[in-house]
């Protein structure tokens, strides 16, 4: 019996079916690729591309995208920095619990703050690989997929990462992924960065 935050007289309940069972019959073992960047840096179109990839692999992955986890379980939160550090929380025990089940979740968010993303490593020291998607902020606003920096830009958003809220890039990320000569890779080619990392570690097979 224990007590957890606010949680007190909790058990934890053993599954008769171990991670290591899952891992077999999936054939591959659970981690969480969590890619982090600035908005439009390209972390949603890597986290499709990885996904179509394993999934032709016969490997069996989830994405847990930022804008998606707010139109349900994070809905109750905005963007204030204890909201974003809830949010980055919450998506961290959730992508504990894909890995536990041997999945591959790609975790998809800004996720600006290193401490919070720190805390996620922490959930999973061993399954836990940081891609960080280093793209100039001026390409960036040149995108603007969602036209958020034209209103930040406008001061019509408030907080808003790489303008008037910091972003704080990994100091030890496992991938790293940039602009070349200028250039920016194609999603494959970046999808095939993450795959060949993972098939090096041998997070591909059981």
């Amino acid at each position: 019996m224990s007590t957890m935050g606010n949680s007190t007289n909790i058990f934890w309940q053993e599954s008769p079916v171990g991670k290591l069972e899952r891992q077999k019959l999936l054939n591959q073992k659970g981690c969480v690729v969590w890619i982090t960047g600035l908005s439009g840096s390209g972390k949603s179109t890597l986290a499709c591309s990885l996904s179509r990839e394993l999934h032709t692999r016969g490997k069996l992955s989830y994405i847990l995208d930022g804008d998606n986890v707010r139109h349900g379980l994070n809905k109750d939160l905005g963007f204030k920095a204890e909201d974003r550090t809830e949010n980055i929380r919450r998506v961290g025990e959730v992508a504990k619990l894909f890995a536990d089940a041997g999945l591959i979740c790609i975790a998809s968010l800004i996720s600006p703050y290193r401490k919070d993303r720190d805390a996620c490593r922490a959930m999973l020291p061993d399954a836990f690989i940081e891609v960080f998607m280093n793209m100039p902020l001026a390409l960036c606003e040149e995108r603007d997929p969602k036209g958020l920096y034209k209103l930040a830009r406008a001061g019509k958003i408030k907080g808003f990462t790489g303008i008037d809220d910091p972003y704080e890039p990994p100091l030890n990320c496992e991938i790293e992924l940039n602009q070349k000569d200028g250039v920016c890779p194609t999603p494959s080619a970046m999808a095939g960065e993450v795959i060949t990392y993972l098939e090096d570690k041998g997070y591909l097979q059981d």
